[in-house]
């Protein structure tokens, strides 16, 4: 089995040196040469094909979905390309909404399902749908078929599903790209980087996921133009985080982003400590975390992005409250304190909600915590709501190299056992049978005051 290194490699020599393609007449697959089937597709999805069609409109199946279904893949979402305008989709669907101000969408809702459904759109046609740095900053200008399929971002994720005659229609050169395993940027590659940066990201995704190989010129563009991602809402970066890293790909995506500079445009504090480590401590307890990440998803167990920026961000929080203790801090304000520091710089690059960076400190604040066991501190610290999140990221610091095994399974067995072996536990952390903590001392209470002095006053 390839090492994750000789894997990347794989990934990123050998690229074909070929040209961008210009507009050219449709590729049309017909139903008997290609793989996808109606009994693949989501019966919601068919349902609002039919439904557009039924109405006089065209209906395609578009994206990722119909890439996924053509490598075999099982589809996360199916979404819908029609020419009916938003309103008269919304009109069709009883329980539907339009949303969006820069892509207006149709969600059409079948209980827990959601169908997207968006209207073909052209190019931007006036100077003013573009910012100074060549951004999309409106996309409302409806159009045909063949200007919806150039003007999305990869060849791949350019091919239609026709629900009138079940072939896949293809202007970009999509099938010859997913053939030959190439993930290609459709037209310019810097005009269309810097429209949106956040393509840059999703390349690297589809590498990690479908295991393909970027285009030389689509590679290329990355390396030049990262730091466009700087321009790109914290909030969009949040949530293209939890794609890069919570789908199942996190190690290998990790890698990619690390080689192509983009992780250092993202989280910059780890980055720069990530390029001068000497004893590889940090990337190790990375690593494991998004190894661990990915069984979890691969296992269908639930996994939290609070513990995933725990890891993310861990080795800034440890060395900023190292630098607090060496003047003098006591560790827990250390820790506390430079936990604040850190989320609060990071989130002016990726914002990560409360709900999450709370959750975050937690973990981090329990550590020390952690190491101080005497007298009730054990139990209290058991009792902490986050206390499991805590003890597992105690693990993942010691199988990351760290030299915790004693603490570590300290607490593995005072979760096991008994609350008087608790007590024994507890109690023999000083050798002797008694706790190390110093008894309180009772305050005298103070004589009432006597008849006598009260006839002196």
């Amino acid at each position: 089995m390839l090492s994750l290194n000789k894997f990347i490699n794989k990934l990123v020599k050998g690229k074909n040196d070929t040209k961008g393609r210009g507009p050219q007449a449709p590729v049309i697959v017909p139903r008997s040469e290609h793989t996808i089937s109606r009994k693949q597709i989501s019966q919601n999805a068919l349902n609002v094909l039919y439904t557009l069609k039924d109405a006089g409109y065209e209906a395609y199946l578009v994206g990722g979905c119909v890439r996924d279904l053509l490598l075999g893949h099982e589809p996360k979402d199916f979404d819908v390309a029609t020419n009916a305008l938003p309103e008269q989709v919304h009109s069709l669907f009883r329980r539907s909404r339009l949303i969006g101000r820069r892509f207006k969408l149709v969600h059409v809702r079948f209980g827990r399902d959601v169908i997207e459904v968006a209207t073909f759109r052209a190019p931007p046609e006036a100077s003013n749908h573009v910012d100074e740095q060549g951004r999309i900053m409106q996309d409302n200008v409806y159009g045909t078929l063949e200007q919806d399929a150039w003007r999305r971002d990869f060849t791949i994720n350019a091919l239609y599903y026709n629900i009138r005659d079940f072939s896949i229609v293809d202007y970009t050169g999509g099938i010859d790209d997913l053939n030959a395993g190439l993930i290609r940027l459709i037209g310019d590659v810097e005009t269309r980087y810097r429209e949106d940066p956040v393509r840059m990201l999703r390349a690297i995704r589809f590498v990690g996921k479908l295991g393909l190989k970027l285009d030389k010129q689509t590679e290329e563009g990355i390396f030049k133009w990262a730091a466009l991602l700087a321009d790109i809402p914290p909030a969009r970066l949040f949530d293209e985080t939890l794609k890069l890293y919570l789908t199942g790909n996190a190690a290998v995506t990790h890698e990619l982003l690390c080689h192509y500079g983009l992780f250092d445009e993202m989280y910059p504090q780890t980055a720069a400590l990530l390029h001068e480590e000497k004893d590889g401590y940090p990337r190790t307890l990375l690593m494991k975390a998004l190894e661990n990440t990915d069984r979890r998803i691969d296992d269908d167990r639930p996994v939290t992005p609070a513990f995933l920026f725990a890891a993310l961000l861990w080795e800034p929080v440890r060395q900023r409250a190292q630098l607090l203790m060496e003047n003098g801090m006591p560790e827990i304000p250390a820790t506390q304190r430079a936990s604040s520091e850190v989320i609060m710089d990071q989130v002016q690059r990726v914002a990560v909600p409360k709900r999450f960076s709370l959750v975050t400190k937690d973990i981090w604040n329990m550590q020390p915590r952690l190491m101080k066991r005497q007298g009730k501190r054990a139990f209290r610290a058991l009792l902490h709501p986050k206390f499991r999140a805590a003890y597992d990221f105690l693990v993942l610091r010691h199988e990351a190299g760290e030299p915790l095994s004693e603490i570590v399974d300290w607490w593995t067995r005072f979760q096991e056992v008994s609350a008087n072996e608790q007590e024994k536990m507890v109690a023999g952390l000083s050798g002797n049978g008694k706790t190390t903590s110093k008894p309180r001392r009772r305050r005298r209470r103070r004589k009432p005051a006597t008849k006598k002095a009260e006839r002196d006053d």
